[in-house]
């Protein structure tokens, strides 16, 4: 970190501090040339993640539309939003987790699909039969023979 008083490249940090919710981090800094004080602000840099739709249009990761599809696969279920939101938490970390910048909305819904084969089996029937367009009740009773193999 620069000094901003003397441009010197060398400080040691004497207090850290979480600020904004944990969001940024304020650190008090002394340069060891001029022994001034100065303050700076670490912040978490957060890149977009684009999803690359079917019909390959672009559009920015929406967790809430993710959540909004779960919680619709869950309506009458005795799952909480909690555990819903625990599970977006957990796909949104493995997306920013992984190097790619740009997912193929086919990973998300299999990650989704994933997760709520862990929380809820109606569930996850019911998200799989609309994001892999069940055409008949044959495709049902395929998915769900699968499940009971399983």
């Amino acid at each position: 970190m620069k000094c901003p008083f003397c441009g010197y490249t060398e400080s040691k940090v004497i207090d850290s501090r979480p600020t904004d919710e944990f969001a940024r981090i304020r650190r008090r800094r002394e340069c060891l040339s001029c022994a001034k004080r100065f303050t700076t602000y670490e912040v978490v840099e957060s890149l977009p993640i684009i999803v690359v739709k079917k019909d390959k249009s672009r559009e920015t990761f929406d967790r809430e539309k993710l959540l909004g599809g779960m919680i619709r696969a869950c309506e009458k279920r005795p799952v909480s939003i909690q555990t819903l939101e625990r599970a977006v938490d957990e796909i949104e970390i493995q997306l920013q987790n992984s190097l790619d910048r740009e997912v193929d909305s086919i990973t998300i819904g299999e990650y989704a699909m994933r997760a709520l084969k862990e929380i809820d089996e109606v569930a996850y029937v019911r998200f799989a039969s609309v994001y892999r367009q069940f055409k008949d009740i044959q495709s049902f009773r395929e998915e769900i023979t699968k499940l009971l193999n399983e």
